[in-house]
């Protein structure tokens, strides 16, 4: 077992080296920052943003994809530069302040513990309606054992094992893509009571035309999909764990942001360039629709397959990224040095159970209120990825100086039109905040989550007047 490592020397840039293992691979990391976004958000969820924007959808998921990635591409110079278990909390700490690390690592800790449980939720329910004879609550309790012992092996076992899950999903969108742009061009056999014409961009421009609700439409659609991105921070998070943490971290950021933004936009245009865009039934996957509309046969139970790996490799993916996070704040003397301990193996085997605590806590509550606590579970972390994503880019317009200064040689995946691109992404972030206000169905997420920020400055603040100044 192993306690903290000593602070690095004043002055210099360098954290010091990470008592975790280092057995993750470039694979790993890639294919890490696709399975944490990939899930059912992109599957299901997207069908919600389809009918509130129309075709225009795509250009939702354009300007959330570029929100997100500016943000990503900020958090991997510094990732980059000085790789850390903690990753964006250890920066904010480093840039902002005791208060900022604090506060941005128990933020995402409660999302990704929130979350984790709600997705092992909703795989349940799909479990559920294969063998309806096993309860909900039992089918995520079995979810909850077998991936808290996942996270309990060895890391190189859960990289191989996230390895595998995010193949699959990607694999079906690589498919669905494929399927879907050759039925676009009319390349297919035609299906049971369809021609098997090209469609063209008839369902694209009628129907109201490409922008049925206006920009209104766009924007409401961004509120509807933005979060969807959320995830692609855990790669930052991974990198210390693996054999070359500064070039891997480089190369995973470069590779997902791209990648995710063309399944997502590429996923939408095959969708509503095959279907009219108001013939998609409210909760009905869009996917599951096209499959339909093409001719594939069980489509809806392929599609349940698919869904059902995306929602358990999301909970693998957050269940470790919330433990490293836990870890990293303990580390910093901002959570209980308890949760220190390391296994011979490198596994922080603590903070795996502090971070899957509340996932047991869930089997209760789909016992109690399977249809009900989640809602709100999910409102009180709504908008939570917004106030992290903000501490990045904070962060990144103080430490590029430092990095700049102490250590040019690694500043190896620069910031895009420093510093505009970075104040660009703050003013985003603040434009979807307030867009959230003042919308009826997304306010309440902003509501419950800015409670819950504030409660973790409070604490931080207070903290902050209780440790004696040096």
């Amino acid at each position: 077992m192993r306690d903290r490592l000593p602070d690095p020397p004043a002055g210099t840039g360098e954290l010091p080296p990470e008592p975790l293992s280092h057995s993750l691979k470039q694979r790993h990391l890639t294919m890490l920052g696709l399975g944490g976004v990939i899930g059912a958000g992109l599957f299901v969820g997207s069908g919600a943003g389809i009918g509130i924007a129309g075709p225009a959808i795509i250009c939702s998921y354009l300007l959330a994809g570029v929100l997100a990635m500016l943000v990503m591409r900020a958090l991997g110079e510094m990732s980059a530069a000085m790789p850390a278990s903690g990753s964006f909390s250890v920066y904010a700490e480093k840039a902002l302040g005791r208060w900022a690390g604090f506060s941005a690592g128990w933020l995402y800790w409660f999302l990704l513990v929130v979350v984790l449980a709600v997705e092992a939720t909703g795989a349940a329910k799909i479990a559920n309606g294969w063998l309806p004879s096993v309860d909900q609550w039992v089918w995520v309790l079995l979810f909850m054992v077998v991936f808290t012992v996942s996270n309990l092996a060895a890391v190189r076992n859960f990289g191989e094992f996230e390895f595998w899950f995010a193949a699959l999903k990607v694999g079906a969108i690589v498919l669905f893509l494929i399927l879907g742009t050759l039925a676009v061009f009319g390349l297919l056999p035609a299906a049971p009571g369809s021609s098997g014409d090209p469609v063209g961009m008839a369902n694209l421009t009628g129907h109201g035309g490409f922008f049925p609700n206006g920009a209104s439409g766009v924007v409401a659609g961004m509120l509807a999909v933005v979060f969807a991105f959320g995830g692609l921070e855990v790669v930052t998070i991974a990198a210390a764990e693996s054999d070359d943490p500064a070039k891997s971290v480089a190369r995973a950021v470069r590779s997902a942001v791209w990648r995710i933004l063309f399944f997502y936009v590429g996923s939408m245009l095959v969708i509503v360039a095959l279907l009219p865009w108001d013939s998609l039934k409210p909760g009905q996957s869009p996917y599951v629709a096209v499959l339909d509309s093409i001719g594939v046969r069980g489509a809806g139970q392929i599609m349940d397959v698919v869904i059902f790996v995306a929602l358990l490799s999301a909970l693998n993916a957050n269940l470790y990224g919330s433990s490293r996070m836990v870890f990293s704040l303990a580390e910093r003397g901002e959570a209980p040095k308890a949760l220190l301990k390391v296994s011979p193996g490198g596994v922080p085997r603590r903070a795996v159970f502090a971070s899957v605590a509340f996932g047991f806590v869930s089997v209760v509550l789909n016992l109690l209120w399977p249809d009900t606590i989640f809602l709100y579970m999910l409102n009180a972390v709504g908008a939570v990825l917004l106030f992290v994503w903000a501490l990045i880019a904070l962060s990144q317009l103080r430490l590029r100086a430092k990095i700049e200064r102490d250590m040019p040689e690694r500043l190896t995946l620069p910031m895009w039109l420093f510093p505009y691109a970075t104040w660009a992404a703050l003013i985003g972030m603040a434009a979807v905040l307030v867009l959230m206000l003042f919308d009826d169905s997304a306010r309440p997420q902003l509501l419950w989550s800015s409670g819950a920020a504030a409660v973790v400055l409070v604490v931080a603040w207070i903290r902050e007047l209780r440790t004696p100044k040096a």
